[in-house]
């Protein structure tokens, strides 16, 4: 027995965050027996890694049953095309089918297989020819479909014909091929001609399935002959497992058992959690501990290459099912676990939140449609679980769908059988729909730099950046203006509303770059990518030292997702309650252009300087800022966006705002929504309520030219060229009635410095503090040496402490209780308790922890 994995999406290269080259001279081997026991457990090793050869009766048995069940998984069975809940899927199919076959018989026949996609330059037309031909073939092995596509030879004849000739002709020439990007030639196509062939396996010459098997292994540039390099940063995560998947199927096609074995064994590295510390093969992409998810080796990804790794690791498992080359028992739980710790947090009210959707924010898909897929992943993962997990999934698919402010379309699931397993499952009577969040969480994704904040009436995500994770993605002219995203960007989700109206591409589109909720950002303009370099979708410049290609390694690092160059960032969690802090720095392409390593006309832009911290409580989200201005010598003016709302051109929005400006509510009643504003200290905020039109394309090149009207709303703090640096405090109250508003009072400033922040909230005896600097920081009786994420509750006769180290960087944090004298009664073992004259000393060991928080309650 043995066991799988994988994903999909149609993204780019990884490159080599500062946290590969820092830990460059660690070990770099493979994943191995010993490696797999931490990640699954003792019992699940021989079940995950094959032990004996199969032999070629059992392989070529094995071999159908994988091609059986690929076919079933993409066309459907004929008990499941039967239910009337596939009718709108099977008609999608033949749709798709006949428009795609009206366009082969309307092509000229010279230089295109397809009307209007000619070939021999375009990559994107080659894939989509490709592609084009699979949803042909699907139709002939879809049942419930007319019999002169379902079941027709004719039809299979001229989809083989066409990858007869595409290959004869723009496919099998190596020297021809592999122009554009990397991801069309080992991944794209050979997905829709892998596919291709297992649908019409029975039909398919075998010298044309050898002929593809050998191009396609060709392609593998990235790899290392013709197959995977674990050691590529091109063969990591959500691109491995697309690439293994295809390797299997490829493996079935001939019953190839070799090929199927190292596809899988290179596929079960995607399910090993990632250890910063100890990398395998210097990859950071995949999931880490806390939940998070990177690809591209810097970028916080969930909610697009995360996606697409979740729906491929579940639909592979399908495909081996009853193979006898894989069992996945013991992955489930696994794979459970990603969407429990991973997706859940991250998906309010049926949206996935931008955050974690690098460029493909700036996409016309919605956070519904993302979430769409998370469903059908999820209902399957169902499917291969057993009691209580399964109850669990089953009830997190009702809660979302009965959250969701807009209808969830099974039509859009890959799988008929997915489909039906979604209506059996709702009409389920005895799964109760249930969420997988308890109804108040905080969430520090400190392994890629968010923070995700719930309670009943709202969700709150945190985007922070640091010389580990990625400020913003950019890339092939997605997300074209996104240098703040990561610059202590917010999202503020309430409850009841449709997210298409608030956020999505929409409020990409029309709320200023420089104006997002929670930046701080200088006045100046910055060109897009395609300004900077005279329409180039990349900085082109070869016969540098640096090699700037499009897919080169300096390429990722300066232009598609550079890090910070900080260290400072992350945060505590105390049961449901949290807070994070960050320090405000240049990026990387601005630190090397300044050192000379850049050429002198590629475009890096200077940072402004702030020192921030997020308290989040249950009423409010509290902001502080210090040190808050332009970086030394910049002469800029800067403006500090406390939120950014947007609102339909027709909503009855209203701003209000109390004498002095100190209270402010923004409410709109057409929605029923509204967000209260109060000053705890420093300068007062100026609102604003504008009316936008932009086009949808200024985000990204590709979208419609379709123009977007919006009612814009922004609170923000101005600071002209040569101020002072500021500081200042607000809260933030989600849903807040004008009346809480104007008693608002919870909540008092104990520091605002770039050394210390701190606040307290009486009503629920908690104090917290973050502190950026060396040295002991005092504040309202607590001490804390050095940097640090700090929260203390009391409760009664019971004090409960979380720590963190932002920083990830330090051995041992210490921190002294004033007072009398307490005592450990539970919590982590990381944090050591003792008496010391005064009060209660706890030196938490924060060692290779990568920013967790460590817990601990005491007593007198």
């Amino acid at each position: 027995m043995w066991v799988t994995a994988g994903p999909s999406h149609p993204l780019s290269p990884p490159g080599r965050s500062a946290i590969v080259r820092r830990m460059g001279t660690q070990r770099r081997a493979g994943i191995g027996r010993r490696q797999v026991l931490g990640v699954l457990g003792a019992a699940g090793v021989l079940g995950v890694v094959p032990v004996g050869w199969a032999g070629p009766a059992r392989a070529a048995d094995g071999a159908a049953r994988v091609r059986a069940n690929t076919v079933a998984v993409f066309a459907g069975t004929a008990e499941s095309n039967s239910r009337t809940e596939t009718a709108a899927k099977r008609a999608a199919v033949e749709r798709t089918a006949r428009t795609n076959l009206a366009a082969l018989d309307a092509a000229s026949g010279d230089g295109e297989l397809f009307a209007g996609l000619p070939l021999g330059t375009s990559d994107p037309n080659l894939n989509t020819t490709f592609q084009r031909l699979y949803e042909i073939a699907l139709a002939t092995r879809a049942p419930g479909l007319p019999a002169d596509l379902y079941g027709s030879t004719a039809v299979q004849d001229r989809v083989l014909d066409g990858l007869q000739w595409l290959h004869t002709h723009y496919y099998g020439d190596q020297a021809a091929g592999y122009y554009g990007n990397w991801f069309t030639w080992e991944i794209g196509i050979s997905q829709h001609v892998t596919r291709t062939l297992v649908l019409l396996s029975d039909r398919a010459p075998a010298a044309l399935v050898t002929a593809y098997l050998a191009s396609m292994d060709a392609y593998l540039r990235n790899g290392k002959d013709g197959d995977v390099d674990l050691d590529s940063r091109f063969h990591t995560g959500a691109n491995l497992a697309d690439i293994t998947t295809n390797r299997i199927l490829q493996g079935a096609l001939t019953a190839d058992e070799a090929r199927i074995r190292k596809a899988l064994t290179d596929q079960l590295t995607v399910f090993a959690t990632v250890d910063p510390y100890h990398l395998r093969h210097g990859v950071t992409d995949g999931y880490y501990a806390d939940g998070s998810f990177l690809q591209h080796a810097s970028v916080a990804y969930t909610g697009s290459y995360g996606k697409g790794l979740l729906s491929r690791v579940v639909q592979t498992l399908k495909i081996l099912d009853g193979s006898g080359f894989a069992h996945g028992d013991e992955l489930v739980p696994v794979v459970h676990g990603w969407v429990r710790d991973g997706f859940a947090p991250l998906i309010f009210e049926g949206w996935m939140m931008e955050a974690v959707k690098g460029r493909a924010v700036s996409r016309t898909g919605t956070g519904y449609d993302d979430v769409a897929v998370i469903v059908e992943a999820v209902v399957d993962l169902a499917s291969l679980s057993d009691g209580d997990p399964a109850r669990a999934l089953k009830s997190y698919v009702k809660h979302v769908r009965e959250a969701s402010r807009t209808p969830l379309d099974p039509t859009a699931f890959v799988s008929p059988l997915s489909i039906v397993r979604y209506a059996d499952l709702l009409a389920d009577a005895t799964v109760p729909a249930a969420d997988l969040n308890p109804p108040a969480r905080s969430v520090a994704f400190n392994a890629m730099d968010r923070t995700v904040h719930r309670r009943p009436g709202y969700a709150f995500t945190l985007s922070r950046s640091s010389a580990r994770i990625s400020k913003y993605e950019y890339m092939s002219g997605e997300n074209l203006m996104p240098w703040f995203q990561g610059d202590g960007a917010h999202h503020l989700y309430l409850s009841g509303q449709d997210q298409r109206q608030a956020y999505g591409v929409d409020h990409l589109t029309t709320v200023s770059p420089y104006g997002l909720a929670g930046v701080t950002a200088p006045v100046e303009h910055r060109d897009t990518v395609p300004q900077a370099y005279g329409g180039e979708l990349f900085y082109d410049n070869p016969d540098h030292p640096l090699n700037f290609t499009a897919s080169s390694e300096s390429q990722n690092t300066y232009v598609y997702f550079p890090t910070a160059t900080g260290t400072y960032s992350g945060g505590a969690v105390l049961g449901a309650y949290g807070a994070a802090g960050w320090v405000l720095t240049d990026d990387v392409p601005w630190r090397d252009r300044r050192a000379g390593i850049l050429p002198d006309d590629f475009a890096a832009y200077r940072s402004a300087r702030a020192t921030r911290s997020w308290f989040l409580l249950d009423d409010e989200i509290v902001l502080l800022a210090a040190g808050v201005g332009d970086a030394p010598g910049g002469h800029r003016a800067v403006t500090t966006t406390l939120d950014a709302r947007i609102a339909a051109d027709g909503d009855a929005v209203s701003v209000t705002h109390a004498a002095g400006g100190d209270r402010i509510r923004y409410a709109d009643a057409t929605q029923g929504t509204a967000v209260g504003y109060v000053r705890l200290a420093g300068p007062v905020a100026t609102p604003r309520l504008e009316t936008v039109t932009r086009s949808r394309r200024t985000v990204r090149t590709s979208n419609p030219d379709t123009a977007v009207t919006k009612q814009v709303f922004s609170l923000t703090v101005a600071q002209r060229a040569g101020a002072r640096p500021a500081a200042f405090a607000y809260a933030l109250l989600p849903n807040a009635t004008a009346a809480a508003v104007r008693a608002y009072d919870a909540v008092r400033v104990l520091a605002n410095t770039p050394r210390i922040q701190a606040v307290r909230h009486d009503g629920l005896g908690l104090t917290a503090a973050n502190t950026f600097t060396d040295g002991t920081h005092h504040t309202s009786g607590l001490a804390v040496a050095g940097p640090a994420s700090v929260l203390v509750r009391r409760e009664g006769a019971a004090t409960s402490v979380a720590v963190s180290d932002p920083t990830t960087g330090r051995d041992t944090v210490t921190v002294t209780l004033r007072g009398r004298a307490l005592r450990k009664v539970s919590g982590d073992d990381a944090v050591r308790v003792s008496r010391v004259p005064g009060g209660t000393r706890l030196d938490v060991d924060t060692h290779q922890a990568y920013g967790r928080s460590f817990t601990v309650t005491l007593r007198p």
